[in-house]
């Protein structure tokens, strides 16, 4: 091999620098749009997160609890805590379900129905603070959903693999 070129075990090496881990690129582009919501989201009152939750409600309206975390690919003991400082802040109402009384229904107030207008503004101004145009990021989002896809399927391989070795 010419000195240039890499061993084997020295390409393998490569594959552990932080430099070339996508793990890592999307963790920091996730701070970085969360730097930018929470500017953005400030004018609003809320956090990155509980705009989340804002916008499902306002998509989906009412929903259980577990319905609104499975939207959101978040746990109850996750989900609780945001629920309740939306729910002290006025923009939702959580109650027991009188279907089933072991669910808990979420819905919003006309206080967080109104909300939705002056939300209106915030994917654009995300849009503008990105190089990328409308139809590019829809492109990646595309990409990222189809990734997301095939790591949720790997993790249940992985699953399965474990319990029937």
């Amino acid at each position: 091999m010419s000195p240039t070129t890499p061993t084997p075990a020295a390409a393998d090496e490569s594959w552990l620098r932080l430099d070339r881990q996508i793990c890592f690129s999307l963790h920091a582009a996730s701070r970085a749009f969360n730097g930018v919501y929470r500017v953005i989201l400030k004018d609003l009152g809320l956090t990155y997160p509980q705009y989340l939750v804002m916008m499902v409600l306002w998509d989906e309206g009412t929903l259980p609890v577990k319905k609104l975390g499975e939207h959101l690919r978040l746990d109850s003991g996750t989900l609780s805590p945001l629920l309740k400082r939306l729910e002290t802040a006025g923009l939702v109402h959580r109650e027991r379900s009188a279907r089933d009384e072991r669910s808990v229904e979420v819905r919003l107030t006309d206080e967080g129905t109104a909300l939705r207008a002056q939300a209106l503004q915030v994917p654009r101004r995300i849009v503008s603070a990105t190089s990328f145009d409308p139809e590019e990021l829809h492109a990646l989002k595309n990409r990222l959903d189809e990734l997301t896809t095939a790591l949720d399927e790997a993790a249940v391989e992985a699953a399965l693999e474990e319990t029937h070795p």
